[in-house]
């Protein structure tokens, strides 16, 4: 089942990345701006983070064996829209965008589904191997525009639309609920009023914001960054990204794993630690061989396994009946987060010549972060951990 998980949520996510690649090619072909770029490229990224949301509420409802199959089968409609009609205007491209958002919001079908399967202590690597899954956004980077060039531009999409389709069948005769999870009864409002009142909603929130948020800035705007600030090649920066992606991704499950080992607090710390010393390092602009280079990597582990060590965190700490939809509320913070740093990186860039502001902002984000899981996570996870012993003592 979480192998079953895992594919479905990397298919989902190359489908949910298809029109970033193809950015610079619409620009030149539809003779667009550099905002309606960032506009076609943000849609689909806004729409899949939002849309998590009532997502992550109807898993806790229906189960992942009813909406990993109908996510990936709505999915398919926009891939074949835009792949055969759909990119002859900016218009068209960004009403196939919007739909194709909704491949972004299997990450929430995923989580809860996983989570279910597991005991508590095993979770946190369960739902890290899962959230290798974010890898299918690298599967697009790299065929994309290799496919357009060859066999035409409908050839990446059909192909897409060919394995989500397959994806879909496999997941309606194979995938199974776990026999213990439990349906949530009230309406969906309700729960998704619920959700909101938790602490570990907000908490999770805005440690996901930081930890995938960066994650996702970084993929999307590193080529820019070491094209402008390094003076690379686009195709060198592209690898190099590539490179700062798959490690990032090889670490969610070591985050997860090491979760359940020594507590997702720690690990938290730990990274955002991480993160804030590599952050101050760069902004100094040193040489890319070796400093920058260590400085990035190191950003690219902590990012990651810091994301894994967030939804480790959501699996204690949430009620087994709200995984989903609190997993809904986190994914969105964290879709969410990585869409503002790239836009901040550009304006500072353009007042001041220089990223280093951008990335002392970074690494005052970290801090915050660290000094918020050094005291209310803290705080909240030695509150439950006290419960739940209090509770095993009466029972016994």
């Amino acid at each position: 089942m979480l192998a079953l998980a895992t594919v479905g949520f990397a298919v989902n996510f190359w489908a949910w990345a298809l029109l970033s690649p193809l950015g610079p090619r619409f620009k030149d072909s539809l003779d667009l701006s550099s905002f309606e770029q960032s506009l076609l490229v943000a849609v689909p990224v806004v729409v899949g983070s939002l849309g998590r949301i009532p997502v992550g509420a109807l898993t806790d409802r229906f189960g992942g064996r009813v909406m990993f199959p109908l996510v990936s089968a709505a999915t398919v409609v926009p891939v074949l829209y835009l792949g055969l009609a759909g990119h002859s205007s900016l218009a068209a491209l960004l009403t196939g965008g919007f739909f194709l958002g909704i491949g972004g919001t299997a990450f929430a079908v995923g989580v809860p589904f996983v989570s279910a399967w597991f005991p508590p202590e095993r979770r946190g690597l369960a739902i890290g191997i899962f959230g290798m899954g974010m890898g299918g956004t690298a599967i697009s980077a790299l065929t994309t525009v290799k496919l357009v060039d060859g066999p035409g531009m409908a050839a990446p999409f059909v192909i897409t639309a060919i394995v989500l389709t397959a994806y879909a069948a496999l997941a309606a005769l194979v995938m199974r609920d776990a026999p213990a999870r439990t349906v949530p009864t009230e309406p969906l409002t309700h729960r998704l009023a619920a959700t909101l009142r938790l602490g570990i909603t907000w908490q999770a929130s805005a440690l996901y914001a930081v930890a995938f948020g960066g994650y996702v800035a970084f993929s999307v705007y590193l080529p820019t960054y070491l094209k402008t600030g390094y003076g690379l090649t686009q195709a060198d920066a592209a690898n190099r990204m590539a490179g700062f992606v798959l490690l990032a991704v090889a670490m969610r499950p070591v985050g997860g794993w090491l979760s359940d080992r020594i507590g997702p607090v720690r690990v938290l710390a730990g990274t955002m630690a991480v993160v804030l010393t590599a952050a101050f390092v760069q902004s100094l602009t040193p040489s890319l061989a070796p400093v920058g280079t260590v400085a990035f990597l190191a950003m690219a582990a902590a990012l990651g396994a810091g994301s894994g060590a967030v939804f480790a965190l959501v699996a204690l700490l949430a009620p087994a009946n709200m995984v989903g939809s609190v997993t809904g509320v986190v994914g969105a913070a964290g879709g969410l987060g990585g869409f503002v740093p790239p836009l901040v990186m550009g304006s500072l860039y353009g007042a001041y010549g220089s990223y280093a502001v951008g990335l002392v902002l970074l690494g005052l984000v970290a801090a915050a972060a660290l000094a918020f899981t050094g005291t209310g996570v803290r705080h909240a996870v030695t509150g439950r951990t006290r419960g739940a012993s209090a509770s095993a003592a009466t029972s016994h």
